[in-house]
């Protein structure tokens, strides 16, 4: 007789699963629901701070808008500009400043740009720099520095005043100034538009009539027309100067000036009427017997 034996079913392998039972079950069941409420709580009061800090800045905004208004006729009465200083003008006029400024009447400091204001006073001509400061409770004072004329630029017949940089200041007509060294050979369309390279230019013009005027006696007349051929002359003397350095140059000549007098001395009279120094380490002089 065969004896059938039923297997017994194998449970698979896992984790195991500790399935508290009793009371030890539901402290587990408290504890999971204590730290809900807890962090459903500590949510709640985030929220609450968030809210307060929300609601204060916003009484605060809605403070200070009615303070604003409250003090905005006070405050402009306060700092109203009722005076305005003017300092270092020369040429300039206390007008021609005030013009430039295109203040209001009633305009208090706290409501102008001192920036803005100085770009606008340093649009004059005259003008290199200009600071602005506000002084309470009243007063805007202005600071000037103006251009220093430094050349007499000539132009068909009319003649022009410029600064050591090239800025024309003013127009002259026929009237000259013979105390500043005169430029001429400039374009008048490039100089009017105020071209770098025409500036340029007329800067080095002025360099070199200051060294020529701090050798020789009389007026300085300087020719800008070719600006690898300038001439310069200066009590009847005539100087060529290449494309190289224009205060190298003069320079050179200077170091030699001193054998000019020596060979006068030795009772060769001679007058130097031209001074070409266009070539490397040379002075060619040109004279008249």
């Amino acid at each position: 007789m065969k004896v059938f034996l039923r297997k017994k079913a194998v449970r698979d392998v896992g984790p195991r699963v500790n399935q508290w039972k009793g009371a030890r079950a539901s402290q587990a069941l408290d504890h999971r629901q204590q730290a809900r409420r807890e962090k459903l709580v500590s949510r709640w009061r985030r929220a609450l701070r968030v809210g307060q800090w929300i609601v204060g800045l916003a009484v605060l905004a809605w403070g200070l808008t009615t303070a604003t208004q409250e003090m905005g006729p006070v405050l402009q009465d306060w700092l109203e500009i009722r005076e305005i200083e003017v300092e270092g003008i020369h040429h300039v006029t206390r007008p021609e400043v005030l013009e430039r400024l295109v203040l209001k009447p009633g305009v208090g400091l706290h409501q102008v740009s001192t920036a803005f204001l100085a770009e606008r006073v340093q649009a004059h001509a005259w003008i290199k720099e200009a600071t602005i400061e506000r002084r309470p409770p009243h007063l805007l004072h202005v600071t000037v520095l103006e251009r220093t004329p430094a050349a007499i630029i000539r132009m068909g017949a009319d003649h022009w005043l410029s600064d050591e940089s090239g800025y024309l200041l003013a127009k002259l007509g026929r009237q000259d100034d013979e105390t500043l060294p005169l430029l001429i050979g400039l374009e008048p369309q490039a100089m009017q538009r105020g071209e770098a390279r025409v500036r340029n230019a007329i800067q080095s013009g002025v360099v070199l009539a200051k060294l020529i005027a701090n050798t020789l006696d009389g007026r300085v007349e300087v020719d800008l027309a070719n600006p690898v051929n300038v001439v310069a002359s200066a009590s009847g003397v005539r100087f060529q100067f290449g494309g190289d350095s224009l205060v190298d140059q003069w320079e050179r000549f200077r170091k030699v000036k001193p054998s000019f007098k020596t060979a006068s001395s030795e009772g060769r009279k001679r007058e130097v009427t031209e001074i070409d120094l266009r070539y490397d380490n040379r002075v060619i002089v040109r004279e008249r017997v």
